[in-house]
């Protein structure tokens, strides 16, 4: 008879002789294991919660359009609270317990650098956010080209933003912004370009998340008589902070950053006292690769696609998972490699949703390059690893959240040269 180790390397040549070893060792390795990181509780959470939809759509698609390699891809998802040390310890048991070599991950510059600069890069680990704008993780080696992201850097909103209130004739503007990297990035940005086009802050006033109040915020905004505000903040404060902004009598006259295109703040508010609002988002190119992913967003969730990072962070996951099959090996080092091929100049075009999934991995597999158009459009990492693309005007409405017009490609193009020089 034989013995239960017997079996077990029987069985272990038989599949290597029906496979090959390659592929019986990659069927040892499975599941694959993919990381994620997102403010499921605490400010962001209404931002993050259609986000966290997004990822796991992506990893729906991922599995049934044939995984990483042949293997079934597990999703853990942790929350970072939108706390930087929170952070940092999901992104050390991701990486030291779970062993993962990519994650995608998170929604504030303020978590995300943390993680770059404790985990991510000494850890030689890809991290590819959907959110995180602040221009200085990708320009200032802190990643070693570990850190990528699908969504443009914050010059890219800043520079609209003060084109937009530029248009609407805001002249004499308090801000009030996060003091964090993302809040601290997007006003000093803004602040070149608004000057740039005639407009004057004669009020920066910094705000610490997560409080009860911002009266001694919004009562130093005041005090300089401003004609409208800018905010840059997270929903759960933005709602605190214009609730109390109208109360003492501050101009509905105002510019909004990304993170408050949601349901959540435009009830907090009220959508009436947001009639004089506007802000603006990453956009989408027009296309059936966007189409597509909007229909079985709608399909799987019955609610629309709607939101800030929704499209990014679907195709954040994609083009990692795309990089992990192009990857001769399992590494971090071969994944951040291996992710500017998902790209490639020439590839045939594969889009979103599990059959074009299937069609990237045979593609793959013969060798041929493949050239991924996802769910925001046409996506490309430069040197830094960071995307550019269109920017749209986002309004409020009686029935809720609106479009206004949309800043192109070629519209921020001739942005960057009219402020830069």
């Amino acid at each position: 008879m034989y013995s239960k180790l017997g079996v077990v390397a029987a069985a272990a040549l038989v599949l290597t002789g029906l496979f090959g070893t390659g592929e019986a060792m990659a069927q040892a390795n499975c599941p694959v294991k993919i990381g994620g990181i997102l403010p499921l509780t605490g400010s962001m959470g209404p931002v993050a919660a259609k986000i966290s939809q997004s990822a796991q759509l992506a990893i729906e698609h991922i599995n049934a359009g044939g995984g990483v390699k042949g293997c079934p891809v597990q999703f853990i998802l942790r929350d970072d609270q939108g706390q930087s040390s929170v952070g940092v310890d999901a992104a050390k048991y991701l990486v030291e317990v779970e062993r993962v070599q990519a994650f995608t991950g998170t929604i504030s510059s303020g978590v995300s650098g943390p993680i770059i600069s404790a985990v991510t890069a000494p850890s030689k680990v890809v991290q590819v956010s959907c959110c995180t704008s602040a221009s200085a993780f990708t320009l200032d080696g802190r990643s070693n080209g570990y850190f990528f992201r699908t969504l443009p850097t914050a010059k890219t909103q800043a520079y609209a933003l003060a084109a937009e209130s530029a248009a609407r004739g805001m002249k004499r503007t308090a801000v009030i912004y996060l003091n964090n990297d993302f809040g601290i990035d997007l006003l000093k940005l803004y602040k070149v370009a608004f000057a740039k086009m005639g407009g004057q802050i004669i009020a920066e006033v910094p705000y610490n998340d997560n409080q009860p109040s911002y009266r001694a915020e919004v009562t130093k905004a005041l005090a300089e008589k401003p004609e409208s505000l800018m905010l840059i903040a997270f929903p759960k404060d933005g709602v605190t902070i214009v609730r109390e902004w109208l109360s003492f009598g501050g101009t509905p006259m105002m510019e909004l950053s990304n993170a408050n295109r949601v349901k959540d703040f435009v009830d907090g508010v009220g959508a009436k006292f947001l009639a004089n609002a506007s802000g603006v988002d990453s956009g989408q190119v027009e296309g059936p690769t966007v189409d597509s992913f909007n229909k079985l967003f709608q399909a799987k969730y019955n609610v629309d696609s709607k939101g800030p990072g929704v499209h990014s962070q679907y195709d954040a996951l994609i083009m990692m998972a795309l990089a992990m099959n192009i990857a001769k090996e399992h590494t971090g080092t071969a994944i951040r490699d291996s992710m500017r091929l998902t790209h490639a100049a020439g590839g045939t075009v594969v889009g979103t949703g599990p059959d074009e999934y299937k069609k990237a991995l045979a593609l793959i597999k013969d060798g041929k390059p493949i050239k991924y158009v996802g769910a925001t459009g046409p996506l490309e990492f430069d040197a830094n690893g960071d995307v550019t693309g269109p920017i749209l005007v986002w309004n409020v409405k009686e029935n809720g959240l609106g479009v206004g017009r949309t800043y192109t490609i070629d519209d921020m193009s001739k942005l960057f040269k009219q402020v830069d020089g």
